[in-house]
């Protein structure tokens, strides 16, 4: 009986390797539950359950252990590309800028610290790598820098993993005391305000028209002259007090009211452009009208501008809104939907149901997966990070990896998929499915290959020193980029700590900022950060190998 458990837990055999697999896996997600003073960790758990059982003598066998790795990395950084690719170059208009600037900031710095600690210490550029990776809590990172390393050198550094699971626990933790810190800067100003950054949301706004310049022009004009992009989704006839469905044919005159709904940040221009702001309370004056979300899923009009579907002339409907991939985007004629999008609507019911007919809203259709886009995407991928790159700085061309390469197609695929008719769609469920299998087959595998070393790493080679190295990566970029976007950007205090967890890709330094205010700002620039955040982490990764070892 002993000798048959030996084999289960020592041996060499496929239930072996499940077995352990699947201890580390369930162990690990199990104690991503806990917190400690509010903080947890997450499926980091899985890393140090590897490392525990790799420390015992449970492991695998070296091939299957890389194999499983590389795998878990894959369908992790391609999940995340699918999921941040609909609203990736969208991230870089208006108020995108400049919250993506405190990014660049800090990724900047992030590396500027790394080359400065490989300098004046001893620590090899692999290890530095590896805790520059853990002090910014970003796996994907470590995973091409590993990746890289085997490519370069034909085998695997251990460093890599152990800075990384030195440095991650203090990572989350500084983050959060970085923010804590920062909010001393903005006493006394309202900048706690739980209003969302005006750059990054779209809301809605009541005016009454008094501009006598554009009276009698059609809001299609209209937009063409003033250059702003904008929806005016109903109107209140001044001489009737009727409630109408707006269109590109609409034409305003003096008096009436309308609803309009645009980016904050042009809400200014709009005041001049149409007139003064009215409390009007919409509700009131539309009781023939319904406001209804529908699901688009007809896959023949996959990648159709809203301007083909002739929406408000053929039915006297009005599109508000879109919500794709967790952002809400402000729909104008060339605007494309994609399967899977959620369409705000507003209208006469039956002309709503007409309308729904038209995009399916037929959502059994959406609990199939697209494995096709999936699978193909990925060989796609793992072509692309396999093409040497030439360069005159390194010895060896420079590979995106297989980090890198399924990351850029997964983006590519998911933004322009669509245009070319390519349903990418899969349901959030669906998309979180295989980024946990794969993150936690990454993280795994990573902790019972490195778990040998580990204590012997902190004990005997200066390991504990790892931890002080990780803490000046995390707080350092953070303050600095902190108080640029404080005094120069101006970011409110509840946007910016947002895009700093972003920037870190740091979802318990998320859970703390979102406990700072009501208003959903800390979200907000934690989403229109983490797609660029998530990409130069993974590059970052493989360069500081590539051009330095």
């Amino acid at each position: 009986m002993i000798s048959f458990f030996e084999n289960l837990m020592y041996g060499t055999s496929v239930a072996h390797s499940m077995i352990i697999l699947a201890l580390t896996v369930g162990i690990g997600v199990y104690l991503s539950r806990v917190k400690i003073a509010g903080i947890s960790f997450g499926v980091t758990w899985v890393l140090f359950i590897g490392i525990l059982l790799s420390h015992f003598g449970m492991t695998l066998d070296g091939e299957l252990l890389h194999f499983v790795k590389e795998f878990g990395l894959i369908l992790f950084v391609y999940s995340i590309g699918l999921q941040v690719g609909p609203g990736f170059f969208s991230s870089f208009k208006a108020g995108g800028i400049r919250l993506n600037t405190i990014t660049c900031i800090i990724v900047l710095f992030d590396v500027l610290m790394a080359l400065l600690l490989i300098a004046v210490t001893t620590e090899s550029v692999d290890t530095v790598t590896g805790i520059m990776s853990g002090a910014v809590t970003n796996t994907p990172g470590m995973g091409a820098a590993a990746s890289a390393f085997k490519d370069m050198f034909g085998y695997e550094s251990p460093n890599i993993a152990l800075g990384y699971s030195v440095a991650y626990p203090l990572g989350v933790i500084g983050c959060i005391l970085a923010m804590i810190a920062l909010k001393s800067f903005y006493k006394g100003e309202k900048r706690f305000s739980k209003d969302e950054d005006k750059n990054v949301n779209i809301q809605r706004l009541s005016l009454k028209v008094t501009n006598p310049g554009i009276t009698g022009i059609t809001l299609e004009e209209i937009r063409k002259r003033s250059n702003l992009n904008f929806i005016v989704s109903r109107i209140i006839d001044s001489a009737t007090g009727h409630c109408l469905i707006a269109d590109s044919h609409s034409k305003l005159k003096c008096g009436d009211k309308v609803l309009v709904i645009a980016d904050k940040e042009i809400h200014d221009s709009l005041l001049t452009l149409i007139g003064e702001p009215t409390d009007q309370e919409w509700i009131n004056v539309e009781e023939d009208l319904i406001s209804r979300k529908i699901t688009f899923t007809k896959h023949k009009l996959n990648g159709t501008k809203l301007s083909k579907l002739n929406i408000r002339h053929e039915f006297g409907v009005n599109v508000t809104r879109v919500h794709r991939a967790g952002m809400e985007l402000a729909p104008t004629a060339n605007f494309r939907l994609q399967v899977g999008d959620i369409v705000t609507v507003v209208g006469r019911e039956t002309a709503v149901n007409d309308v729904k007919k038209l995009l399916g809203d037929e959502r059994k259709f959406l609990d199939h997966p697209n494995l096709i886009p999936i699978f193909i995407g990925i060989a796609l991928g793992c072509i692309l990070g396999s093409i040497p790159l030439s360069g005159t700085l390194i010895s060896t061309p420079l590979k995106l990896g297989l980090a890198g390469g399924p990351l850029i197609v997964a983006i590519l695929v998911s933004y322009f998929g669509p245009k070319m008719g390519v349903v990418t769609y899969t349901t959030t469920s669906a998309n979180l499915m295989i980024r946990e299998i794969g993150i936690t087959l990454f993280l795994a595998c990573v902790g019972l290959g490195a778990g040998g070393g580990f204590v012997d790493s902190i004990i005997n080679k200066g390991g504990y020193m790892w931890i002080l190295y990780g803490a000046l990566i995390t707080v350092i970029p953070i303050i600095i980029a902190g108080l640029v976007g404080r005094y120069i950007l101006h970011i409110k205090y509840n946007t910016l700590i947002g895009v700093i967890s972003g920037s870190c890709t740091n979802p318990p330094a998320l859970a703390f900022a979102n406990q700072q205010g009501k208003g959903g700002d800390a979200a907000i620039g934690y989403a229109t950060v983490y797609p660029l955040a998530m990409f130069l982490r993974i590059l970052v990764g493989q360069m500081m190998i590539l051009l330095l070892c």
